[in-house]
């Protein structure tokens, strides 16, 4: 019977460890042991190499000094926030935004460029790319030597370890190394990643699904996109393959395949009103649910058409994840939640209508409007949970 890798086992414990100190720090060696199931002595000997390499720090519970204080101060330990600086940036169509992060995934600085990079050339789109970065570390006071890595956070079919970009709404071309070209760029450790999977971290980590260890993410943008996290970690496909749940089949027709990007996606639900000028510019410029919104409260009856369509289908598709999954709690992000009353009664109700009788009440639905921002942090948190499980010496980690 074949062992397990015993430096895999120690990577995984190391992992344990640092995330446990993130989650509950400060917290003692025993809490950590008591936590994570690894012996007092295992916990220990990672602590020890973790003080060592200033990726955490100790502070002390208690004044020996005071004479009203029996017994020794507690070690505590907690992350060191001068460890390591990463950017995150979520990468639209018509905005990029950056933050800039310390070790425990604090901002430091944010970064907003409103403009519209959807089917520009590759080059000019890292030329932009680049600029921004650059400025949110400038901005952060840093300089990018002080930076260990950067997430870039893109809709569309990432190939998450190679850095690959295999489609991309926002993209003309197809199977670009976007990892490779912007390490070159910025001499940085660049990560490419699905924004959907970066929102899913930045949940878990920050938001909505801090107290869970299992959850499923459902992304409602100009893509939709799934994010699973189970036991703790992120669940990607093969490769690293991101899920891009706006290519799942519903079904045939006479004109071939029918696609839940068809039925629920932004196109499907303002492609049909381009005619209408106001709403034509309002989506080049990146606000076509917004000017949707107001055009439902108007009582605009068309769009109100597609958007009880729209939260049908996706309203069946939660709960066909849940069949499947069974996850505590499915968060539902995006710019179709601007769609209002119409899109979340219709997709309720046919969630409930769709759960089977076994399962339900197992999971949460929770929408949540999360800003740019957010998404952003959330691929700052994909880089630093790259470098939690990077091996580390007194220089910093292993590139």
């Amino acid at each position: 019977m074949k062992t397990a890798d015993p430096e895999l086992m120690r990577a995984m414990n190391r992992l344990s460890v640092l995330d446990t100190i993130r989650r509950r720090g400060p917290i003692s060696r025993v809490e950590i042991s008591e936590g994570t199931e690894l012996s007092p002595t295992t916990v220990s000997a990672i602590t020890g190499s973790l003080l060592d390499d200033g990726l955490i720090l100790t502070r002390h519970e208690g004044d020996i000094r005071s004479e009203t204080v029996r017994g020794r101060p507690r070690v505590m330990l907690e992350l060191n926030p001068a460890a390591a600086r990463v950017v995150g940036a979520k990468i639209a169509a018509s905005r990029m935004v950056f933050v800039v992060t310390d070790f425990c995934g604090e901002v430091l600085a944010t970064l907003t460029l409103p403009i519209r990079i959807d089917r520009q050339p590759i080059s000019v789109i890292a030329d932009i790319v680049e600029d921004g970065v650059r400025r949110c570390v400038l901005d952060a006071g840093l300089s990018l030597v002080d930076v260990h890595s950067v997430c870039l956070g893109l809709p569309g079919v990432i190939e998450h370890r190679s850095g690959h970009i295999r489609s991309s709404p926002i993209l003309r071309d197809t199977n670009v190394d976007f990892a490779a070209e912007m390490s070159a760029r910025l001499d940085t450790t660049t990560i490419v990643e699905s924004d959907a999977t970066a929102i899913t971290l930045a949940h878990h980590w920050f938001g909505r699904a801090r107290d869970l260890e299992d959850m499923v993410l459902v992304s409602l943008e100009q893509t939709l996109g799934l994010g699973v996290l189970h036991n703790n970690r992120l669940f990607r496909g093969a490769g690293g393959l991101s899920h891009n749940l706006g290519d799942l089949v519903l079904g045939m027709s006479k004109d071939g395949v029918v696609r839940l990007s068809s039925q629920a996606g932004e196109n499907a639900i303002l492609g049909f009103q381009q005619t209408d000028g106001r709403l034509a510019e309002a989506v080049r410029l990146g606000r076509g649910m917004a000017h949707a919104q107001t055009l439902i409260k108007a009582d605009d009856s068309q769009l109100i058409t597609a958007a009880i369509r729209a939260g049908e289908t996706i309203g069946f598709t939660i709960a066909n994840i849940v069949t499947l999954f069974a996850p505590p709690r499915v968060i539902l992000v995006g710019s179709s939640l601007a769609l209002g009353e119409p899109f979340l009664n219709s997709l309720r109700d046919a969630y409930s209508l769709a759960i089977p009788p076994s399962l339900q009440g197992v999971s949460e639905l929770v929408f949540d409007d999360s800003n740019d921002d957010f998404w952003a942090r959330g691929a700052a948190a994909v880089a630093l949970y790259e470098l939690y499980e990077s091996p580390w010496n007194t220089t910093g980690p292993a590139r």
